[in-house]
């Protein structure tokens, strides 16, 4: 391709709009353009780059042996109603009607269409194993979209769905996309970590995220290095962590707390450190009202809670009125003891003594509460979030935390869908039995940004080499030199003739301008010519290497050629 000839809108200042890397060198490199919050047009380079992606992605998933469709995107309610999910998706889902009054969406993922698929044209056992997959446009109403296609409205993505007769044949489903997801993202050039993970609202036992290390993440690992064990904040097991506590039998007592709402303050009014107060925070989950307690130096897990609690809708924070309401107090004093709804605490409080909480007063607290004694909460579960340094939940040595992309998601769904939309079929022994399914999915736009926020530097993108747009970019200096142009010219036609993947830079511009959006848009390799080429030498320029090496046009083009096998 002839740099002259390709739509390639580079822009030099960072647009405001963008706050991570990925974002913003995308729109620089001239990749992508925004029509909306979460929408995006893409234009040459960034398709080229997302069709690598995909067609990785379509490779190993038939090395793997699942078969590729192609449903539709707009999808009607009905299914996702037999499932539950028309009412689980909640805002998140885009909802239209027909000019008859029907109820449609814009598909925000495909479980319902793929078991309807299989029960309508599967009809024999022998027919299972079946896994099947399709590289689509998914559409989720985004409450807050953001750092570009990270988190879009509208975005690529590969699900696939295995069905089988046995837990036995799930397993080896699994196992078979398991490592097919691996091969991809080593292909993809991420450097990822495998974590166990919330199922939400796709449901089922087992689930699994692929998730790139990156400051940017949305979502929190935590790992550990000494036996391998990682989850995401939202699944990591939290263990006990006991805390000294002042000893004795001591009698509750009401404290007069003027203007102290929050622990920090509370800490600093009675001189002592948080982890002997419990937090009470009052929660709407759907349409009931819940006090969640944990220890006053950790924070609540809303996942664990909303999954504890099997609420249709995230838990929110009740508003201020609400908790007036319950508690007769401000915010900032609820407690346990007499608040007349249900108490869920996590385990760690029921190692705590002689402990401080809100007394449902304003301006007062209790201290020296102790449960069983004060009060008794309704429910005990591991409700907190995990932090550094915590304890392994496998082997007891202390948890490391880092902030990660979820690139790939995989789950063991179980039964639910098949029980929901009736699939079932005969096994080879004559018994009805429920087809057991798995899901797996990966945001194919998402691994673009991912491997960005991994490679680049002050200059621009760096791609991995599977994935670049273009493999090599061709520079002739001097353009009005016509020795180096012509031999950038031979060079171009040979590297064609050879299946690279090359671009010629023929624009009338300075060589520092050419070499600036090379360096942007992140081609692998630069072949430029220059004064030496009288002698037939080029400087080859990798855009891994800080350097570049002097070598003869065939050495380039050689290695060049080589770098593709």
């Amino acid at each position: 391709m002839r740099m002259s000839k390709l739509l390639m809108p580079t822009l030099r200042e960072v647009p405001a709009e963008a706050e991570i890397v990925s974002h913003q060198l995308m729109l620089r490199a001239g990749m992508i353009r925004r029509l909306a919050a979460g929408i995006y047009s893409y234009l040459p380079l960034g398709l080229r780059t997302l069709k690598k992606v995909e067609q990785i992605v379509r490779e190993e998933m038939d090395k793997a042996g699942a078969l590729e469709l192609l449903m539709p995107a707009l999808l009607p309610a009905e299914s996702y109603q037999a499932s539950g999910r028309w009412e689980v998706f909640g805002d998140n889902m885009f909802k239209l009607r027909d000019r008859n009054g029907r109820d449609f969406c814009l598909g925000p993922t495909h479980e319902e269409l793929f078991t309807e698929t299989v029960l309508n044209e599967v009809h024999s056992y022998k027919e299972y194993p079946l896994t099947l997959y399709q590289i689509q446009t998914k559409y989720r109403d985004e409450g807050r979209p953001r750092f570009g296609l990270m988190r879009g409205r509208e975005f690529v993505m590969k699900d696939a769905y295995s069905f089988d007769l046995t837990k036995e044949g799930l397993d080896k489903s699994y196992k078979a996309m398991y490592d097919a997801y691996c091969r991809i993202f080593t292909r993809l050039g991420l450097d990822y970590t495998i974590v166990d993970a919330d199922s939400g609202a796709m449901g089922g036992s087992g689930s699994q995220e692929f998730m790139v290390k990156s400051p940017v993440g949305e979502d929190g690992i935590a790992y550990c290095d000494a036996c391998g064990y990682a989850a995401n904040y939202e699944k990591a097991e939290c263990v006990v962590s006991e805390k000294e506590f002042p000893e004795g039998d001591f009698q509750l007592e009401k404290i007069y707390t003027p203007n102290v709402h929050t622990i920090e303050e509370l800490t600093e009014f009675l001189g002592t450190e948080p982890h002997v107060f419990a937090k009470t925070i009052i929660y709407k989950a759907d349409d009931k009202y819940v006090a969640v307690m944990v220890r006053g130096d950790r924070e609540i897990n809303e996942v664990k809670l909303k999954n504890l609690l099997g609420c249709t809708e995230d838990p929110e924070l009740a508003p201020p009125a609400a908790v007036r309401e319950i508690t007769n107090a401000e915010v900032g004093f609820a407690g346990p003891i007499g608040i007349g709804i249900p108490v869920y605490a996590d385990k760690e409080v029921t190692f705590m003594k002689n402990f401080a909480v809100g007394a449902n007063e304003t301006d007062y607290h209790f201290k020296n509460v102790n449960i069983g004694r004060d009060f008794e909460p309704d429910v005990v579960a591991d409700l907190r979030v995990i932090e550094t340094g915590d304890a392994c939940p496998h082997c007891g040595k202390p948890i490391k935390t880092a902030q990660g992309i979820e690139v790939g998601h995989i789950f063991k769904l179980g039964t639910k869908y098949s029980d929901a939309l009736g699939l079932k079929s005969l096994d080879e022994n004559g018994n009805t039995v429920s087809v057991i399914m798995g899901c797996y999915g990966i945001g194919v736009t998402r691994c673009i940004s991912a491997a960005i926020e991994q490679n680049h530097d002050e200059n621009g993108i760096i791609w991995p080499y599977s994935i670049a747009p273009y493999h090599v970019c061709v520079v002739p200096v001097n353009h009005k030199d016509e020795q180096q142009v012509s031999e950038a010219e031979r060079i171009y036609d040979e590297l064609l003739l050879n299946g690279v993947e090359v671009l010629i830079d023929d624009r009338p511009e300075r060589a520092g301008v050419k070499f600036k959006d090379c360096d942007l848009i992140g081609i692998p390799v630069r072949i430029v010519v220059g004064k030496k080429i009288g002698e037939g030498i080029v400087e080859f320029k990798e855009r891994t290497k800080s350097e570049p090496e002097l070598m003869s046009v065939e050495e380039a083009v050689e290695k060049v050629i080589s770098m593709g096998k």
